[in-house]
Parts: C-alpha cells; structure tokens; sequence
C-alpha cells in the first residue's frame, strides 16, 4: 500500500497525516502520540476510528499538527485519521460516520468587534 495523505481541522488546529501499512505506531510532531497527548480522553480520540473498524494495530501513522490547543489537535488528528482510513476501504466510511468522526467541527472563537472589550462583552452602560 502506498502512503495515503489526508487533512483534519478542529477549531485553529490543523492536522496532517501521512498513513502506511505497519504495526500500529502513531507518531506526531515526532512524538509518540501518548507522549504528545498526556491526557487520556486525548489517546482515547486518536485510537477511536482504528477501534471502531477493527484496524488497532494495522497502519502506522504519522501526523504533523499546530495551531489551536491539545484537545482541538486531538480531534484533528482523529479526523485525519478517519478520512485516511475511508480512503482505504469506503466500508469504513459508514461506521465512521454513524459515530460522527467524519463530521468537522466548524465552531472557532468569535472576532472581537470594535468598541467592545470582547465579542459580546460590551462596557458597562450608565444611563444618567
């Protein structure tokens, strides 16, 4: 099998990965990927869409992530790694997303909107 690439965002976060037959390595931004997310929920996320379709063990991954925060990058990578696993064998694609690991999660922070102090936050309003 040759290398298959695919992309996962969440939020700011942007997560590429490069998947090939292996044993099961997930490296990302050339760490171990329980190395790279201490918190578990985080782990669970990665290994998701491999548990789900029974493939625990089968790809290595390698997975290039920045920007937003540790969760958001979890959830991009988990999205990657959803899409790569489609492009391998479109069977997976209805298991995946009955789950909702398909779906990208468009919500980001709103801008700040001038003579405000934040987006909805407005200063204080003295009538007299």
């Amino acid at each position: 099998m040759e290398m298959i690439h695919t992309l996962g965002r969440r939020k700011t976060a942007v997560a590429r990965v490069h998947m090939t037959t292996g044993e099961g390595k997930v490296i990302v931004n050339g760490k171990e990927y329980t190395d790279y997310f201490p918190i578990l929920k985080n782990q669970i996320a990665v290994q998701e869409p491999f548990k789900l379709t029974n493939n625990t063990g089968a790809y290595d991954v390698k997975v290039n992530v920045k920007g937003g925060g540790v969760s958001g990058q979890a959830e991009a990578t988990r999205l990657a790694i959803s899409r790569a696993l489609v492009k391998i064998d479109v069977g997976f694609k209805e298991i995946l997303k009955k789950n909702g690991l398909l779906k990208r999660d468009p919500r980001m922070v709103e801008r700040k909107k001038p003579g405000q102090p934040k987006a909805r936050k407005n200063f204080q309003f003295r009538k007299r």
